[in-house]
């Protein structure tokens, strides 16, 4: 049987990509089960992955959950366990980049609001379609989409059951950018070793300052920046020094 979720670790990044192209990388119970371990694992390996991208095989990000997984009567492990894993994968301390192309539905679209930054190629297609299946979201979409691109667009992407495109997505504050197909796979690697060449000290700690403080008052946040800052890296003397070099 196959790997349901691929792995590929390159000098500090994490590649993992939904390995069920004939299915349209459609989520089963095993799917998660194998992004699990791998989430687990990342988890603790800060120090030498700097960065995790989530990607899909085959023609798309994912179709969405697996509705004949849904109909047989999924057995996860334990109740809430994909939404769990959902959460701890929002919740990795490295950056972490959806890169979506084709078909992000759904199920698809709650993994990928997991990441930090959503970079959709031009063929990406984004939609909630709960409501034309009569279900209703348990893996975050009520809370992670309208926190992300507000709650009257949320309302309508909700409602309505619509297909939006790539550059709809980024218009509307659903994804970061849009790229053409062609170019998609080399601008995830420039964007990932964009993040990768700055502190990982730094991005580590920028998570979580906007994860603590999220839905605080400005002077709530303010606050808990100050008590809880991390101060500096231990690549701070190094980097200083290569830019009084570079003068």
């Amino acid at each position: 049987m196959p790997e349901l979720v691929l792995r590929k670790d390159d000098n500090g990044l994490c590649t993992l990509m939904l390995n069920r192209p004939e299915k349209l990388n459609a989520l089963n119970v095993d799917v998660f089960k194998a992004l699990r371990a791998h989430v687990d694992d990342l988890e603790r390996s800060f120090d030498t992955i700097g960065c995790v991208v989530l990607r899909g095989s085959g023609r798309c990000f994912s179709a969405g959950h697996d509705l004949m997984d849904i109909g047989a009567g999924e057995q996860p492990p334990y109740p809430h366990y994909q939404s769990e894993t959902v959460e701890h994968l929002s919740n990795l301390p490295q950056p972490l980049i959806s890169a979506v192309h084709g078909h992000c539905y759904t199920g698809a679209l709650e993994l990928a609001l997991a990441g930090d930054i959503i970079l959709a190629a031009a063929s990406a297609r984004f939609a909630d379609t709960h409501g034309k299946w009569a279900l209703t979201p348990i893996w975050g979409m009520s809370q992670r989409l309208p926190r992300r691109v507000g709650a009257a667009k949320a309302k309508e992407m909700m409602f309505t059951s619509r297909t939006y495109n790539a550059e709809e997505a980024v218009a509307m504050g659903l994804a970061n950018l849009c790229v053409s197909d062609e170019d998609f796979d080399r601008e995830v690697e420039a964007l990932a070793r964009a993040i990768l060449a700055n502190s990982w000290f730094s991005n580590r700690a920028n998570k979580r300052l906007i994860g603590k403080t999220d839905g605080l008052s400005l002077a709530e946040g303010l606050r808990y920046e100050i008590e809880h800052n991390e101060g500096v890296g231990p690549d701070v003397a190094e980097r200083i020094s290569s830019f009084g070099k570079k003068k």
